[in-house]
């Protein structure tokens, strides 16, 4: 079998921290007795570093700890350790700026197979994992295809927890790679729209935006700066029911997250949205986050 080519091959040799320790790529690695493995029980975060500071950091951490005191982990590392992780990571790989790190945090290793917690007598599992990543998506733009899979809503699992049980994302992930687009529009229960297989939607109609209630979608930290940003400016914006209908006849539509910063849709079922290219609310908020990006954050130890 031909050895995969990395998208960066800074990523190489990479040092990772798991379990208390830092490891080549190679070698990091969970034991098959971690909770992660046999049930997707953990909870983790995306974060991005710019220009050596971690942007929103102390967001992301709390949106963790919230996650792994909704699923009643036991023993958690406490946000020194934590922070410190990160950081050491970080320094290890010589690594301040256009970077994504991959922050987990495992129930932990289990003394026998099963799916009772009362099993993970160990302690929670941590894993920094940071590699050399730009946005991931074409600043361009991207094209969304509707999703048959409906995203998780209040009564099946709550989004609010940030979990790694993403079974229902990558089932609509294949439906967009199948459609040959970009990513999923995940519809809820009710057939409102979500958010996407992996960011937070924006629609703009008229100069006003709305995006979903963050009922059945992940209530974003990038989401939220960007609701921040759009109010500071002045922009109308309503947190409300979307349906598909007022999504392809919007002016403008972006996504949201932190792997991809602020991306312009040019199309969802192949219906082109505006002009098929960025629009005006969509640059200045991109810009303005960009202005964010650069200036605030949690700076790096030197």
């Amino acid at each position: 079998m031909t050895e995969p080519t990395l998208p960066d091959p800074r990523n190489a040799d990479i040092q990772v921290h798991v379990g208390g320790r830092l490891v080549h790529r190679d070698l990091a690695a969970v034991s098959v007795f971690d909770s992660v493995v046999q049930g997707g029980d953990a909870v983790w975060e995306g974060l991005r570093v710019y220009g050596g500071r971690i942007f929103a950091l102390e967001a992301h951490l709390d949106r963790l700890f919230d996650s792994a005191r909704a699923m009643a982990f036991a023993d958690v590392p406490d946000r020194e350790a934590v922070r410190q992780a990160i950081f050491d990571t970080l320094a290890a790989n010589g690594m301040r700026d256009g970077v994504h790190v991959r922050l987990t945090l495992t129930r932990g290793r289990k003394t026998t197979s099963g799916m009772d917690p009362r099993l993970n007598a160990y302690g929670p599992t941590l894993i920094v994992l940071a590699e050399w990543k730009p946005p991931v998506y074409d600043r361009g733009g991207i094209r969304l295809a509707t999703a048959a899979i409906r995203r998780n809503s209040p009564q099946c699992v709550d989004s609010k927890i940030h979990h790694n049980n993403l079974i229902n994302n990558i089932l609509a992930k294949l439906e967009a790679n199948a459609a040959g687009a970009d990513d999923a529009l995940m519809l809820d229960l009710a057939g409102f729209v979500a958010e996407t297989n992996a960011t937070n939607v924006f629609v703009v109609k008229r100069g006003a935006l709305a995006t979903p209630h963050a009922d059945s979608c992940l209530p974003g930290i990038t989401r939220g700066v960007v609701i921040e940003i759009a109010r500071a400016a002045g922009l109308p914006l309503a947190e409300r029911n979307l349906s598909l209908a007022e999504v392809y006849t919007a002016d403008e539509v972006f996504v949201t997250g932190t792997m991809g910063e602020l991306t312009p849709v040019l199309a969802v079922d192949g219906r082109v949205i505006g002009t098929g290219t960025a629009g005006p609310v969509t640059a200045e908020l991109r810009s303005r986050y960009a202005a964010r990006t650069a200036t605030e954050g949690t700076p790096l130890p030197s």
